[in-house]
């Protein structure tokens, strides 16, 4: 390791070096399946061409410009996006994080210019993850990230998922909005259902409080739909997204209705680099790419065939394997031994994926995987499975 380079991972010792489709190759050469994709943002793999052809030719012509100028990329996009989701306006950021910030700040605003100053206080949920900074951690409450970093930044209150009781008796004078994740993905796959999405939805409506759903990486098509919320037939009032956007460009955005947005007003928010030329040309072809017709469908039907092997690996691994969990291609495997020592166990057989919260490991391939992929994969899951066995059956005597 380098002791330059400020050690808050627990770094793999490998480096990859290129890329190709689904592949990763490392400085040794050797040849990985990557179901991680960067934790669900290299959707299309990597090096696609597309989008290879539109950052290269944007990068001949311009770069940055700052938002004090019109930015043509993000106009098209800003079209794109409002055209196929219920938003009317966009911000664009460079990551999910910052547009889940502008998020928050969107919500106090609206009911600040709506008469109602007091309502600053946001239910979260336990098990969440929003990112990194101070307030995106008070928004996950997990008590390891927040230690250390001195009061917890005011006006977020989590409370367990999947009761919609407890979320009711959680709406007080102070709250602005409700933030979830439509899936938890770090915190172990754990799929919000469509009854509780559509109670949600009602209970906002009823408050007068706003419904943030962070689709940072349930989104742009990962579920088999477009946006994850729609398996539930609702909207959200303010979506933060990321990810899958920018296909590995770093590019986030935050999606709201004119209602939500009402009191962003000039000087109310910016960045320096979100939606400058590059990143915008790479996730209007991101999103091109996405709304073909047939590639959700696609998606849909190689996130069928990959969990029904699944299933397979989970009958003939009893010891090792729980449960499935997720939806399209965010899927999680609940394990029976420790899940950081199966991630380096299926890493030696040449798959890449990630671990969760829960004891569970992630499985995020890029969208554009086949069945000799999945085959691939579920033979090298299986493979990392089989190692187990001695020592699983050994406790279980």
């Amino acid at each position: 390791m380098f002791p330059q380079v400020l050690p808050t991972y627990n770094r793999t010792e490998i480096a990859f070096v290129r890329g190709e489709g689904p592949y990763l190759f490392a400085e040794d050469g050797k040849r990985y399946l990557d179901f991680g994709a960067g934790i669900a943002v290299n959707a299309f793999g990597h090096a696609h061409p597309v989008l290879v052809a539109a950052l290269t030719e944007q990068a001949h012509k311009l770069w940055h410009t700052s938002n004090l100028y019109r930015v043509p990329g993000q106009e098209s996009l800003a079209k794109r996006l409002t055209e196929v989701t219920f938003a009317d306006t966009c911000f664009f950021t460079n990551s999910g994080v910052e547009a889940c910030e502008l998020a928050w700040k969107m919500a106090r605003r609206y009911q600040f210019v709506s008469g109602h100053p007091e309502r600053f206080r946001i239910i979260c949920f336990e098990g969440a993850f929003h990112g990194r900074t101070m307030a995106a951690i008070a928004a996950g409450g997990n008590v390891k990230y927040l230690e250390g970093f001195g009061p917890k930044v005011e006006g977020f209150d989590s409370i367990a998922p999947g009761d919609l009781k407890a979320v009711e008796a959680a709406i007080g004078p102070e709250t602005a909005a409700v933030l979830i994740e439509p899936i938890q993905g770090e915190g172990g796959v754990r799929v919000m259902t469509p009854d509780y999405m559509r109670g949600l939805r009602k209970l906002c409506d009823e408050h007068g409080i706003l419904l943030i759903l962070d689709e940072v990486q349930t989104g742009v098509g990962r579920t088999g739909k477009l946006f994850a919320h729609e398996w539930a037939g609702i909207t959200p009032d303010i979506m933060p997204i990321a990810k899958a956007i920018g296909g590995g460009f770093p590019v986030g955005a935050l999606l709201a209705t004119a209602e939500a947005a009402k009191g962003m007003t000039a000087g109310t928010h910016g960045s320096t680099y979100g939606g400058n030329p590059l990143a915008m040309a790479v996730a209007n072809a991101a999103l091109a790419l996405v709304l073909e017709p047939q590639f959700i469908p696609l998606v849909a039907a190689i996130a069928n065939y990959l969990q029904q092997q699944l299933g397979q690996l989970l009958a003939d691994h009893p010891t090792v394997f729980e449960e499935v969990r997720g939806q399209g291609l965010l899927l999680g495997l609940k394990l029976k031994v420790p899940n950081t020592e199966f991630v380096t166990a299926a890493r030696h057989e040449g798959l890449l994926v990630v671990g969760a919260g829960d004891n569970v490991v992630r499985l995020l391939p890029p969208l554009i995987i086949n069945e000799t992929h999945v085959r691939e994969a579920v033979t090298k899951l299986a493979a990392a499975a089989t190692s187990f066995e001695p020592k699983a059956k050994t406790d279980a005597a």
